[in-house]
């Protein structure tokens, strides 16, 4: 179970060793739905899908499908992204556990079935990243802040973690 509180990357990476250790991937191709959201959202979505980086965590882009500029994926479904998705149920916790990583928070879910899955809290729209097991860090998180703290504003800018106060 994840802790209930905002973690740091050291230690979320930790807790994801402990959650995860042991585990293999079978990268096996994902269904994918690809999101409906508003047209705002929706060109917020199109300028992250610009930004995306051709490889992460060593793995190369392979978008899923059906394509979308909506959607991406590196390493054969191991790590998804979708974006302009619904807000999740877990966000009415005020307790639910999360992450910030290089400024981008995040909730964090587990999944019985595969790894963990993190969605976007304070953006002006929701970007979901999906991992699979073989992932023990946030290390993909970590280089998708950058694209996504670039192309999604805050909700609340004054609010934000980088905001000067």
């Amino acid at each position: 179970m994840f802790p209930r509180r905002p973690l740091s990357v050291p230690a979320a990476a930790v807790v994801f060793a402990v959650l995860l250790t042991g585990c293999s991937s079978t990268d096996a191709p994902a269904s994918i739905t690809v999101p409906a959201p508003p047209a705002e959202e929706k060109a917020l979505c199109r300028a992250l899908h610009e930004e995306l980086p051709e490889s992460v965590a060593g793995l190369a882009r392979q978008d899923p499908e059906p394509r979308s500029e909506l959607t991406a994926g590196w390493g054969d479904a191991a790590i998804v992204l979708r974006c302009g998705v619904p807000r999740p149920a877990g966000m009415r916790d005020p307790l639910a556990p999360g992450v910030v990583v290089n400024g981008v928070e995040w909730m964090a879910e587990e999944r019985s079935d595969d790894g963990p899955r993190f969605t976007t809290t304070y953006r002006k729209t929701y970007v979901e990243v999906t991992l699979s097991k073989r992932f023990t860090e946030v290390g993909p998180l970590m280089e998708l802040a950058k694209p996504v703290a670039k192309t999604i504003p805050h909700r609340f800018p004054e609010a934000s973690p980088t905001a000067a106060g």
